[in-house]
């Protein structure tokens, strides 16, 4: 097997099967209803949106990171867990398919489903339109950073799948990890540190990067950011299949 070859129809084939087997999980359903009852609940009760009287959807926006945390760990932790667990990795491996074909499938198949979860949000802000004059590019620009967002969410959370030896680990690790890239930039915001230090931990805060994004900017190097780290635990993730089959 040519590893460093990949074929696009091996890839979304790949994608669509794990995809299929996903929706289909009541896992799916149980992730749908937490998120959309953690974001309006954050929204309605903690940020008592109308009393705000401003017609903004930023503190909608916010409570994305915080979700992630949770829902991310649990769409990622059967990718490479699951089938390590149960010796299927293996077989992949000696199948016509390159690290990539596998990595990208699990990557894509991962991103629809948070995808998904984002396209479920839309009739909480289709419905508070009515009552404001709403930007729409500004919200637009708050979706686009949150899929971002979940890319390199998952990109993560797939490479530590990859590393654990069954979904339980999977699951507390990437929660653990999430939890701190997500809420790195609170702590350079409100702990003394040096300047160096707190700008290099607002670097690697994932909701660092989102920020821009829920003003409604789409700042190129947060952009950028988010590619790139993606990009990277894609490729980490094909090292550790390359180890684990010539190992």
């Amino acid at each position: 097997m040519n590893s460093n070859a990949y074929s696009p129809q091996r890839i979304f084939a790949l994608a669509r099967k794990e995809l299929d087997s996903f929706m289909r999980s009541p896992v799916f359903y149980g992730i749908a209803v937490f998120f959309l009852l953690f974001t309006g609940v954050w929204l309605f009760y903690f940020q008592r949106y109308f009393t705000m009287n401003q017609a903004t959807l930023r503190p909608y926006f916010a409570a994305f990171p915080l979700a992630f945390i949770l829902v991310i760990p649990v769409i990622t932790m059967k990718s490479w867990a699951e089938e390590q667990k149960t010796g299927t990795a293996e077989l992949l491996l000696t199948m016509p398919f390159s690290e990539w074909d596998l990595v990208l499938g699990k990557f894509l198949s991962a991103g629809g489903i948070v995808a998904a979860l984002l396209v479920l949000t839309l009739p909480l802000p289709l419905a508070l339109a009515p009552l404001g004059k709403y930007d729409a590019g500004v919200i637009a620009a708050e979706y686009l950073g949150a899929l971002l967002m979940g890319a390199a969410s998952v990109s993560l959370g797939n490479f530590l799948s990859a590393l654990a030896k069954n979904q339980g680990g999977a699951f507390l690790g990437s929660a653990a990890v999430l939890l701190v890239v997500m809420l790195a930039n609170q702590v350079s915001q409100t702990a003394s540190l040096p300047a160096a230090v707190s700008s290099f931990i607002s670097f690697i805060s994932l909701s660092f990067h989102f920020e821009s994004f829920s003003r409604g900017l789409l700042d190129s190097r947060d952009l950028a950011f988010f590619v790139l780290t993606a990009v990277l635990f894609l490729y980490l993730n094909t090292q550790v299949l390359l180890y684990r089959k010539w190992r």
